[in-house]
């Protein structure tokens, strides 16, 4: 029986736009379609080693291409792992994937044809790709060691066909009615026998599969070199290899950043042929992320996806894996406790880690782009990988308030500490705007000290982990004693806190529901109070974070610093030592302290009554 579904709604605008796509390379449709008839081929073989009551035929996997210049048709066939009715529908007529949304969002509102690649690159369409050349794509799939397939059909509109099939050989099949050839809208005669191999040798040369063209008359032809990219002379591939590999693994349609080559020999061997992405994937935040690493056994594919083989934070990093003595019946599980696998991936981690700090120096303009792309991810690593925290350090990049366009390396900040300086000084916070504006930074400012603006979430996290770098520490300028003055102002300020002792004790006491204490600021030049927290503290941005996540925490109480030049505090003090009114006194301490939360772009625990004692006091002065 013949059912008539409908398209997902994200399904279907992404349709939409292959359909009337910009994108002028239409050729590498069929480097998406040879991909994932490559992928099925690939996990029939692994399902056939693991299952040995699984009725299917191994001898002769392969890719056939079938054109038919009268009919106007493309058949791309191969003999692999095949779908079943519930796959086809969850595979081709929803798109299940995170970030669906967000994507055609930003591909709508993309201005022109280059930011529409670079879009449709990051979440990699493959089969949607057909409709760019084809009106009409009918899909005919049996899965392995199974009796009955499934035909499928669509025009790319907002509906499909799907019904059983009785007949249908293991595998899957997808055949294009080509749309009319367009030179201006760059489609081409992909009957041509020429143009097809043209196409596979450019895009899909280095598949261990083979791809057949079928001819008018004798045996299909075997089109590319099925050479494993990883296993060739370096000195033998070229940048283009690599990057249609590249392609092919990650399904990005950009460019890899940088192209890593790793040969290891001895008592454990293994190739590895690694890429950083010049883009983030879309998911690479998302909490259904994949890794981006294929485990190879002597050229035999075994597992997508491998997380053993590269940490959380450089999930981003796609490519290949190949040992040489692992078996191919290997699980997830024996993967995390054999000890070769734990020995491969501390050494590709250490690769990976310092082939970026060569491009800092070699490519700084690709180690921006990286940064800039990927940096977010790699500070995870200062949490997550103690062994290689240093390694990860000299990779890093930050704002300062040296530059307020061009980052920092740390090496780079340390050299540029004036003498007696001994901390790395940073602040965290929720932007640069608001960084720049806190008094906190006052003194700094003002006695010429750099200061890290770190405005990330997972700064927040790692700069309490991390203890320092090249023999500095880290030191928060908005946490504990900020020691800043010569010797000269040390005295000074200690015949202040003499005279200062009396009220600081007092305000202690009238603000003990909010502060734990109040002290005299060395960090302050032009604003009245500041707000900072012991050196253990959790910060403002944590503690939010933690409680938007429904931790549950106690209070917080944190410390008041008064600036004892400010005319607010000489003030409050003079009108203290005279006996003034202490209720007002105290309401004057109260609001002190909530200009002071607000300054940091904290918030007030009652702000109607903030409001309400301001507007008391604009009044008296009328």
């Amino acid at each position: 029986m013949t059912e008539t579904l409908e398209f997902q709604s994200e399904a279907r605008q992404l349709l939409q736009l292959m359909i009337h796509s910009i994108y002028s390379n239409k050729d590498t449709f069929l480097r998406e379609l040879v991909s994932n008839a490559s992928d099925a081929l690939d996990k029939l073989r692994l399902e056939a080693y693991r299952d040995k009551d699984l009725e299917v035929d191994t001898d002769d996997l392969h890719i056939l291409i079938e054109p038919d210049p009268e009919q106007r048709t493309l058949t791309i066939r191969d003999n692999g792992i095949g779908m079943t009715r519930d796959e086809v529908v969850g595979l081709i007529g929803t798109i299940a994937k995170s970030g669906t949304g967000e994507f055609l969002r930003q591909l709508r509102e993309s201005q022109d044809a280059a930011e529409s690649k670079d879009l449709i690159g990051q979440f990699g369409i493959g089969f949607y790709s057909s409709f760019m050349v084809a009106d009409r794509v009918t899909l005919v799939t049996r899965r392995a060691g199974t009796a009955e397939g499934v035909r499928w059909e669509s025009t790319g509109e907002s509906t499909y066909t799907i019904e059983p099939v009785a007949d249908a050989p293991q595998g899957t099949s997808v055949t294009l009615h080509l749309k009319p050839e367009d030179a201006e809208e760059h489609r081409y005669d992909y009957t041509s026998p020429a143009k097809i191999t043209e196409i596979v040798k450019r895009y899909s040369d280095f598949i261990t599969w083979p791809v057949r063209l079928a001819g008018k008359e004798g045996e299909p032809e075997t089109i590319n070199s099925r050479k494993a990219l990883w296993a060739r002379p370096q000195s033998e591939v070229t940048e283009d290899e690599y990057a249609e590999f590249y392609k092919h693994v990650s399904h990005d349609w950009n460019n890899p950043l940088e192209t890593i080559r790793v040969q290891a020999e001895g008592t454990f061997e293994y190739q590895a042929l690694l890429f950083l992405p010049a883009q983030a994937p879309l998911d690479l935040f998302m909490r259904e992320r994949r890794r981006g690493v294929q485990l190879y056994v002597r050229r035999v594919f075994v597992m997508d996806d491998c997380a053993e083989l590269m940490p959380e934070y450089l999930r981003f990093v796609k490519g290949v894996v190949d040992a040489a003595d692992l078996s191919l019946n290997v699980s997830r599980e024996i993967l995390q406790r054999d000890r070769q696998i734990q020995l491969m991936r501390r050494r590709l981690v250490k690769k990976v880690l310092s082939t970026v700090k060569s491009m800092m120096s070699e490519k700084p303009d690709a180690y921006a782009t990286f940064w800039r792309e990927l940096g977010r991810a790699v500070k995870e690593g200062l949490l997550d990988d103690p062994d290689n925290r240093e390694a990860i350090l000299d990779i890093c990049s930050f704002e300062s308030t040296n530059d307020p366009e061009q980052p920092t390396t740390l090496a780079q900040y340390v050299e540029r500490m004036p003498e007696g300086q001994q901390d790395i000084y940073f602040m965290t916070g929720e932007s640069r705007t608001m960084i720049e504006s806190s008094p906190h930074l006052e003194a700094f400012q003002a006695k010429g000290y750099e200061v890290l603006v770190l405005t990330d979430p997972v700064d927040e996290m790692w700069v309490d982990a991390v203890s320092g770098y090249g023999g500095k520490n880290f030191q928060s300028i908005a946490k504990g004693q900020v020691d800043l003055d010569t010797e000269e102002e040390k005295s000074a300020a200690e015949e202040r806190g003499k005279e200062y002792a009396a009220l600081l004790e007092w305000l202690t006491t009238v603000l003990a529901d909010h502060v734990k204490q109040v002290r005299l600021s060395s960090r302050l030049t032009t604003s009245p109070a500041c707000v900072v927290g012991d050196t253990h503290d959790l910060s403002p941005t944590l503690e939010k974070m933690y409680r938007a996540m429904g931790q549950e925490l106690p209070q917080i109480k944190r410390i008041l610093e008064l600036n004892p030049t400010h005319p607010l505090v000489t003030g409050l003090q003079s009108a203290f030592a005279a006996d003034a009114d202490r209720d007002a006194l105290a309401e004057t301490a109260e609001l002190i302290h909530g200009l002071a939360l607000l300054a940091e772009g904290g918030e007030l625990a009652d702000p109607t009554r903030f409001i309400r004692l301001v507007t008391d006091r604009l009044q008296r002065t009328l």
